[in-house]
């Protein structure tokens, strides 16, 4: 994800690795999502909208039929990875739970 952003380039305008890392030292956190947003919606904020907000049902609708989970595996990663890692982690479940759904947008480059 933050490749685009190190490259320069994000949907057609351009995008810098500096002005993200101003915007967090500035607490901008609107410049941050919306940068989120345009990235899962493929360049479209409203379509990153709703792709992040599918992740979330699809999340929610696999646990609602109370499945066996690993719960060991869960605990056993928030344990003993590192922050970076971790984010890393949630970007990749986010695509992958978006793409389950068949209605896949993105082209998946993280």
């Amino acid at each position: 994800m933050l490749r685009a952003a190190r490259q320069g380039l994000a949907y057609g305008c351009r995008v810098s690795l500096p002005h993200l890392l101003a915007a967090r030292a500035a607490g901008d956190k609107e410049t941050l999502i919306r940068y989120v947003r345009l990235h899962v919606g493929d360049g479209n904020e409203d379509a990153g909208r709703r792709e992040i907000d599918r992740a979330w049902v699809q999340a929610l609708d696999v646990l609602l039929d109370m499945p066996e989970i690993d719960r060991e595996f869960v605990h056993d990663t928030l344990r003993t990875k590192d922050a970076a890692t971790l984010a890393h982690l949630f970007f990749s479940l986010h695509f992958a739970l978006v793409c389950s759904t068949e209605e896949w947008i993105h082209d998946g480059d993280l």
